[in-house]
Order: structure tokens, then sequence, then C-alpha cells
């Protein structure tokens, strides 16, 4: 009997489910869909959603297995996402759909595992350094929010590691940016680099430099949504806006300052890899300068930040590719 798995990517924004086949020993996708998550007021219903599409495209039966890369925190099988109100279950899932195997992972924990499938044509070299061999890989991202995860080498291959680094403080390196800092504490209290290195960070950059008239003269002040990074991204590059120019910069430097502590903290000598749907759309700006330039300026450490090679990934499918990986792993499939 043909048998299916599904899998699929969760975030905070859009979601990306599908459904493959096995079908004498070989793997074929059968049927993929795309959601507006917020569309949704819990996963469950956007998972019917998919098996009723599924369905109507003559699928015949149920999954066996499913793996989900998540955009939130996963204890005991359980995920409540950081930016959307759903709650996801193993086992609810399990109960409702019938499905035998399932399994949830932080979406930057399914982004890292499918660094070693990508292909050249993936990648964008900032800094090629000087790779070592089984040394630790760290795989950060801004988008909605920012994720960060491990690689570690054991037993002969590289185990993801999830982590919540994106709600570390936020370091300011400059006067501009403890000012920015400043700013924020008066707003939130609390500033995590997530803050910053979002979509609705670069919202609060934007506001921020806004606040300023005098270093911009004779700019009207734009009243942006909370998350307009997009909007910003498109006032730099296409009208060549002063303020969304200098945000994208300023974005580009906290980006690469932080992206060296990551490196630094987990000596990361086999490569950063830049994630995140926001990365992909500026990378004439981070390659500008800036965000090399605050990755390697770690005083005593610049020379070894030098070594170390830093990628832009640009296939926006790396979280589904690694949850394809891993429900591959669940069902013991040659990946």
């Amino acid at each position: 009997m043909d048998k299916q798995f599904v899998y699929g990517d969760i975030g905070g924004t859009k979601t990306i489910l599908q459904l493959d086949e096995i079908r004498d020993g070989a793997v074929r996708e059968l049927f993929t869909a795309h959601y507006h998550s917020y569309a949704y007021a819990t996963f469950s219903g956007l998972l019917k959603d998919f098996l009723n599409q599924a369905g109507a495209a003559k699928i015949a039966h149920y999954p066996i297995a499913a793996c989900f890369a998540v955009a939130g925190p996963v204890v005991a099988q359980q995920v409540r996402l950081t930016n959307l109100p759903w709650k996801i279950n193993s086992i609810d899932i399990t109960n409702e759909f019938s499905i035998p195997v399932v399994k949830l992972m932080n979406d930057f924990e399914a982004a890292a595992l499918a660094i070693e499938i990508l292909s050249p044509d993936d990648l964008v070299t900032l800094q090629a350094g000087k790779a070592h061999a089984q040394a630790m890989r760290v795989v950060l991202g801004a988008g909605t929010g920012m994720g960060v995860a491990w690689l570690t080498w054991l037993e002969d291959r590289y185990f993801p590691l999830s982590t919540e680094a994106g709600h570390m403080d936020f370091a300011p390196t400059s006067r501009l940016q403890m000012s920015l800092l400043e700013t924020l504490q008066n707003k939130f209290g609390h500033v995590s680099i997530e803050r910053l290195l979002s979509g609705s960070g670069l919202t609060h950059i934007f506001n921020f430099l806004q606040i300023n008239p005098a270093a911009f003269p004779g700019l009207a002040r734009i009243n942006l949504d909370e998350d307009s990074g997009a909007a910003i991204t498109t006032l730099a590059l296409t009208h060549r806006h002063p303020i969304a120019i200098k945000a994208l910069d300023l974005f580009a430097e906290i980006y690469g300052a932080y992206a060296g502590n990551l490196a630094l903290a987990g000596l990361c000598r086999n490569g950063v890899y830049i994630a995140g749907g926001i990365a992909p759309k500026i990378i004439n700006i981070l390659n500008s300068g800036g965000f090399m330039q605050a990755f390697r300026n770690k005083g005593r450490f610049s020379a070894l930040m030098s070594e170390i090679p830093v990628h832009i990934i640009t296939n926006p499918g790396i979280s589904l590719l690694g949850a394809r990986r891993e429900v591959h792993n669940l069902l013991n499939i040659q990946n």
C-alpha cells in the first residue's frame, strides 16, 4: 500500500505544508499549500483545511507520520508560537488526525538540519574564511522574529540544537545604538535582540531615526504599522529614502555584531549561516561592508573572526527542507 507523510514550516506570518508519498520505495511530492498563519485561529484548523484540500486532490490515505518546524520553543513536544497565539501539541495532532508519528521541532533547528543538503546556488558568501571540518556551526535569521540554532558534530554527523537566543539582550556598540537602546527601554523595558533584528525591529529603528528631524531636514514623518520592514526596505532600495537607507545600514551593523557574538560564543569555525526572510532581500546592504565590519570587530579576536565563513541562505524553504529530512529520519528513508 502507498503511504503518505506530511511536513511543514509553521511561522508567525506564513505556513507552508507539503504531503509526500512513498511508492515502490521512491518518494514523490503530492500536494503543497501556502497559508497566511494569522487567518486561522488554531493550527488544527489550518491542518484540517490542508488535509481536506489534499483529499480533494484524490489523496487516498491518512499520513503515517508528520514533522512540523515551528517558530517557537518546543518543550515536551508542545509549543506556543512566539508571535502567534497558537498552542500545538504533537499528541493532540495524533489523536485528532490519526497520524501515528508526529514530531514538532523548532524552525531554526529544522533549518540547521538542512544545511548539509543545500546546493551552492542556495548560498551567497559574505566571507569565505577558513572552514574547519566538524567544528561548530550556527544558523540565525531575522524575519517575523529572530531564530537561532547551533550545529554540533557528534557520532560522525551534525546534530541541531534549538535555542531562544533571539531573546538575549541587545548590546549596543556605538553612541547611536546606545541612544536607540534607551529609547526602546523607555517603551518596552527589556530590549531583546529580536526587538531590533526582525521586521518590527527594522520599524523600531526607522521610527527612532525619525525622532531627530534635524539629522534629516525637510523630510515629512512617515507613519508606519508595527511591522513595516518590507515597506522600509522598498523605501530604501527603490525610492532611496535617506532615513530608510540609514535604518537598513544600522540594522546591518546590529545584525553583524550579533552574528559575530554567536560565532564567538560557539567558536563556529565551520560557518555562520544567515537565514530568515529579510537577509535575501537586502544582500547588497549586508555585503556593503557594515555587516562584516561589525562581525569582525571583536578586539583581540578580530583576526579569528576573519577566518570564520559567513553565508547568506537564499533558499526560502530551508526550514521545510529540514522538516522533510527529519520525517525521512523518522521513517528510515534514505535522505
